[in-house]
């Protein structure tokens, strides 16, 4: 992943550290760091997590998903929405059809869902 070695050694040199003093910080050889920061091999899911947290930064700018160091906050919003019958269905599932308030509590939460398209 080009991505991921080009910012590793960016962080690194970003406080000019030596690929074997960086080695040292997160318990890994001097030989490993050069592979990792070349694209010849991947780090582990572990190394990747001791680099952002020794440089405070967030996963998603370490793998170069992002350009600010703090990450990116996201929003989810569903992609289905009242109308699209798959969720009028799960809808009907959820309630017990012997219940006196079915009609009532699923024309709320679709009611709900619909605010949220908005």
């Amino acid at each position: 992943m080009k991505a991921l070695a080009e910012r590793l050694r960016a962080l690194r040199e970003s406080i000019q550290l030596s690929q074997e003093q960086m080695g040292k910080l997160v318990g890994m050889k001097q030989s490993s760091i050069n592979r990792y920061e070349s694209g010849q091999s991947d780090p582990s899911p572990e190394t990747i997590l001791r680099y952002a947290d020794y440089f405070d930064v967030s996963l998603d700018y370490v793998f170069g998903r992002t350009d600010k160091p703090q990450g990116t906050q996201y929003d989810y919003k569903p992609k289905i929405g009242r109308n699209d019958p798959a969720m009028q269905k799960f809808v009907e599932m959820c309630f017990d059809p012997k219940s006196p308030m079915q009609d009532r509590l699923k024309k709320t939460l679709l009611q709900m869902l619909g605010e949220e398209e908005k």
